[in-house]
């Protein structure tokens, strides 16, 4: 059964595909990129970076394992959301274990520098990483799930590619009512 367009008063909607039982969506349509651009890396590292964060974020970091990402926030010290991201484990080049931080690439520079305000004379370093973007597909099993639900799809860290995949990441995620970011989740 292929898509078919419908009209009803004053709107205009696309159903989706049925395959069998499972209805794919339009935005599911087969994928042929998968960077998510409008996501940002930070990489945390330095002999403090997981002690440095744990008495910052909503989560457990010092339990953080490589292929378990965790979703986590940074609060006011009201405990009003400022910023919501994905922490992942890494290793620098040199062995050393880094944090990285998977966020809106709109408040990357903002969160960069919330968090040097906190740094004091902990040994971290907080830097962008531009060799790294945020990828996703809905069907890449060899790939860690999503954190925050499984049903969102899968998620990795690597070397950007060609093409963006953020519309129709943005469509699945609204579509199973997830939000994330300052415009969507609000901003202290």
């Amino acid at each position: 059964v292929r898509p078919s367009r419908c009209s009803g008063k004053g709107f205009d909607f696309v159903q989706p595909e049925r395959v069998g039982y499972f209805v794919r969506p339009s935005y599911l349509k087969p994928m042929t990129h998968t960077t998510l651009t409008d996501r940002a890396i930070l990489r945390i590292s330095g002999e403090d970076a997981k002690p440095f964060l744990q008495g910052l974020l909503t989560r457990d970091v010092l339990t953080l394992v490589a292929g378990a990402p965790r979703w986590t926030g940074l609060l006011t010290p009201q405990g009003k959301a400022l910023y919501d991201f994905i922490l992942w484990a890494a290793k620098d080049t040199d062995g050393t274990d880094d944090i990285l931080i998977d966020c809106e690439a709109a408040q990357a520079d903002a969160l960069a520098r919330r968090l040097i305000l906190y740094r004091l004379r902990r040994k971290v370093t907080i830097a962008r990483d531009p060799s790294l973007a945020v990828h996703w597909s809905p069907g890449a099993v060899d790939q860690p799930l999503d954190p925050r639900l499984p049903a969102l799809g899968h998620r990795w860290i690597a070397p950007a590619g060609n093409g963006d995949a953020a519309p129709a990441f943005r469509a699945h995620r609204l579509n199973l009512g997830v939000f994330e970011g300052a415009a969507e989740l609000g901003q202290d």
